[in-house]
């Protein structure tokens, strides 16, 4: 699906107030660099959006990408190779989709799904802990969790998230038992996550680290739009 022409204006105002900017900040810049200086960050970021990008950090790592090009900036190593020296290390790329509406799914039976706090950790001690890190439940406040019933017991098999940034954006997440995947549970999920959302008045948005197919392909399979890339790295 296409967002309505609007929508990518309300994901850069989201995305300027997060990263400390002022509201028109993306639409002022007419296709230059937003820079943001923070000599306290723990933390290097680039962002690009719909065609206009952004990067904070310490004076210094500014210094060290003004002469680079934003697609080398989306490159998690070349982070890496400006922050060497101040103990860069971790985080990577990550690509953001989002969306303004979706297709409702449908079950194809009857679902048992809990907003309760246990059975999504309950889930996560059944995953491996990097896609628990990288999805976050326990930062994501709105949770629904699709639960297995079998002989009366009921078990996690996949739970989709979401959490409001700047009363804008519904950021997600979706987390999946690794005897559930490729099953259409985990695209279950996320779309009784996104349509919750969307209800509440809020534009989808969708993170996948670039190496995570799973997650990529939910994302298109959902019909989120592809509008942009962050890579980040750590200091210190």
């Amino acid at each position: 699906m296409t967002l309505e022409p609007g929508s990518a204006d309300i994901v850069q105002l989201a995305w300027a107030r997060r990263l400390g900017f002022d509201d028109g900040a993306f639409a002022a810049a007419a296709g230059e660099r937003l820079t943001r200086a923070d000599d306290a960050a723990r933390a290097v970021q680039f962002v690009r959006l719909f065609g206009n990008s952004a990067l904070t950090g310490p004076q210094w790592a500014l210094d060290a990408a003004a002469g680079l090009a934003d697609e080398e900036l989306a490159q998690h190593v070349t982070l890496l190779t400006i922050t060497r020296s101040h103990g860069g290390h971790g985080l990577g790329g990550a690509a953001l989709f989002f969306a303004d509406d979706l297709p409702l799914r449908q079950p194809s039976e009857e679902l048992t799904v809990s907003h309760g706090n246990p059975e999504a950790f309950q889930l996560e001690a059944a995953c491996p802990p990097d896609d628990v890190n990288e999805v976050g439940l326990s930062e994501l406040e709105h949770r629904f969790t699709i639960m297995h019933v079998d002989d009366g017991r009921r078990a996690p098999v996949a739970c989709a998230a979401y959490t409001e940034w700047e009363g804008i954006l519904a950021h997600m997440g979706v987390l999946v038992a690794p005897e559930w995947r490729r099953r259409g549970v985990g695209s279950l999920a996320a779309s009784i996550a996104a349509h919750e959302a969307l209800a509440s008045g809020l534009t989808l948005q969708w993170r996948a680290e670039v190496s995570n197919k799973g997650s990529l392909a939910i994302a298109r399979s959902l019909g989120f739009t592809a509008g942009g890339i962050q890579t980040s790295v750590l200091l210190g």
